[in-house]
């Protein structure tokens, strides 16, 4: 008889240690400026009860990033012992965790658990969908105006330099095949220069002889 109360009075115990609180979470945040509030929201009722909430980051939850402590008889105590900015608002079912000064890096998914300390049982929350955070980058300011040529002017300028030596190039490499192809050219390109010698007045060399004949 005395065993069979035994086994009676331990039994609820046992069964109240397989209860898990059920955690239900936005599937998806996007932070502005830095900042996002996550609310957790448990199928627990938290009046009068001990209790930890915590939010950790990464799909193994390694990282605790913030965590509460209390009771609705207490003030909450926040704090995080991996950096981050963060604060808590209890709720009669829920706890809300305000992130601030986040980076674009922190974007990860987010996991709240609740752990209730007093009255016993002990109890624990089941591991949720969790949380995606997106941090979105701070959008830079625009630099001061530039009065100068824009850019497609200079790509402009560029590629007509470019064609203008290539032309160059194709002009004298035909010039080149055509005097080496024909030696009749040779003559012609001969006469060409004494033309243009007579034109631009006497050479270094008449000039010397010129002056010889008249000493």
């Amino acid at each position: 008889m005395l065993r069979l109360l035994l086994v009676l009075n331990l039994f609820p115990s046992i069964q109240a240690t397989g209860i898990k609180i059920l955690v239900k979470q936005s599937p998806m945040l996007e932070a502005y400026d830095n900042t996002v509030n996550l609310t957790c929201k448990y199928s627990c009722n938290l009046f009068s009860r001990q209790f930890q909430a915590s939010l950790h980051k990464g799909v193994d939850s390694a990282v605790e990033v913030c965590a509460v402590h209390g009771n609705y008889s207490q003030l909450l105590q926040v704090h995080s012992a991996t950096g981050f900015n963060c604060d808590g608002k209890l709720g009669n079912e829920s706890v809300t965790f305000y992130l601030q000064n986040l980076y674009v890096n922190q974007t990860d998914i987010y996991f709240c658990k609740i752990e209730i300390m007093y009255p016993p049982p002990y109890l624990d929350s089941e591991k949720s969908n969790g949380t995606i955070i997106h941090v979105k980058g701070k959008h830079l300011c625009p630099g001061p105006s530039f009065s100068g040529p824009s850019q497609p002017f200079w790509a402009l300028a560029v590629v007509g330099g470019v064609l203008a030596s290539y032309s160059l190039l194709v002009t004298v490499a035909l010039s080149v095949f055509w005097t080496a192809s024909n030696p009749s050219n040779k003559d012609v390109l001969r006469n060409s220069c004494r033309i243009f010698q007579r034109w631009n007045g006497p050479t270094r060399e008449g000039r010397r002889s010129s002056s010889l004949k008249r000493s």
